[in-house]
């Protein structure tokens, strides 16, 4: 499983790309659960990046196709290989597909990909299912689908989904020929979890922080975890005591 780690600042970028993040994805903390930067902060983290690794970038809560169309393509132009769109505000699955698909539409021609956005805590907000907008991307043609919490006050994914649940949403996510990443609120003691679901990629952001979510990302706290996703992290032995 790979390691993404959310980035605000070209600083991030470099703390996350030194601590060996796997991908680096581009997005603006203060602006919700999917804020998107402004184009010219997505080009000082590309720039800042230097190609060392895959650059995503969050798009924001997709309301308007022209707009998302439009954006997509301009973020894809200036470095991005995934960009994830989110679809809060409507529980409308034929209106969350055209949404999609306008993204879609946007980076048509380019290498990069579309991500489609479920959100687990969709009691507190409107959104369309964590299983739905799996059926969503697949039919826009999106690359992937990432679950995440929208409400980042409240409790991280594994506190409003089960790991059951979270492995069913993943092999569902497989099944419809998607890649499958997990964030919201991932803490180190969530990714043992998390890597037996099956998901390709982990997204953290507070986790890597040195000041919570609106912080700083550090490259140790960053390595950290990244040990912690090495094969040998996960012993079937750990815990067991006595002859092998």
């Amino acid at each position: 499983m790979q390691l993404l780690v959310s980035v605000a600042t070209a600083a991030d970028a470099c703390a996350a790309v030194e601590g060996g993040a796997d991908i680096i994805d581009a997005k603006d903390p203060s602006s919700g659960a999917l804020g998107a930067v402004t184009l010219e902060r997505l080009r000082e983290i590309v720039e800042a990046v230097a190609g060392r690794r895959p650059l995503t970038a969050a798009l924001g809560e997709a309301e308007d196709e022209r707009a998302l169309e439009r954006d997509a393509r301009a973020y894809a132009g200036a470095g991005a290989i995934l960009v994830k769109i989110g679809l809060l505000g409507t529980t409308d699955t034929a209106r969350s597909e055209s949404l999609v698909s306008a993204a879609v539409r946007g980076v048509s021609g380019t290498a990069t990909g579309v991500v489609a956005v479920a959100y687990a805590d969709t009691q507190v907000t409107p959104a369309p299912s964590p299983f739905a907008v799996i059926q969503v991307a697949a039919r826009a043609g999106a690359h992937g689908v990432l679950i995440d919490t929208a409400n980042k006050a409240g409790p991280g994914l594994l506190g409003v989904m089960s790991l059951e649940e979270l492995a069913r949403w993943v092999a569902a996510g497989r099944t419809a020929g998607l890649q499958v990443a997990v964030a919201g609120k991932l803490t180190a003691a969530d990714l043992a979890g998390v890597v037996n679901a099956g998901a390709d990629i982990a997204g953290v952001r507070s986790a890597v922080c040195v000041g919570g979510r609106g912080g700083r990302v550090s490259a140790e706290l960053v390595r950290e975890l990244v040990l912690k996703l090495q094969p040998a992290a996960w012993s079937p032995w750990e815990g067991v005591t006595g002859p092998r």
